[in-house]
């Protein structure tokens, strides 16, 4: 089974449409066919635009969305400053540096801005992939 560290931008796409690419990651996590991870530094990122943008989103994320995602800790600094000689910034670097450190298979993420440089890259033993790429493997 895949694990698929997810940034906080898939989740944010999840929660506000049911019917979106990214939404299709939780379908396939409820059905078991991979294992969704995330971090508390990914949460709170999609919590917080999730309020500011969309709070009317916020109970299907807490109720359907949530329950599926796997927490695991947050890198180490050494490991975040290891991630930003990747070329990301501070606030996307502690994202590259917690998927490698949890041993996902693959990082999802749509920051094209950010991680567009790294996508099909394999940073330690984790693949960066955007949401149609990722979603494409799995299927």
């Amino acid at each position: 089974m895949k694990r698929l560290f997810l940034d906080a931008n898939v989740i944010f796409s999840a929660a506000i449409s049911a019917q979106g690419r990214c939404q299709a990651f939780f379908d396939l996590a409820r059905q078991g066919h991979c294992q969704l991870l995330t971090s508390p530094h990914a949460i709170t990122e999609s919590e917080r635009n999730l309020m500011a943008k969309y709070p009317q989103h916020l109970s299907r994320y807490r109720e359907q969305l949530f329950p599926l995602l796997v927490l695991v800790p947050e890198a180490s600094f050494e490991k975040v400053e290891w991630a930003m000689t990747m070329g990301l910034p501070l606030k996307d670097a502690p994202i590259l540096a917690s998927a490698v450190t949890a041993g996902a298979d693959y990082l999802v993420t749509g920051d094209k801005q950010h991680f567009s440089l790294l996508y099909g890259k394999i940073v330690g033993a984790t693949e960066i992939l955007d949401p149609q790429t990722a979603l494409s493997r799995l299927l």
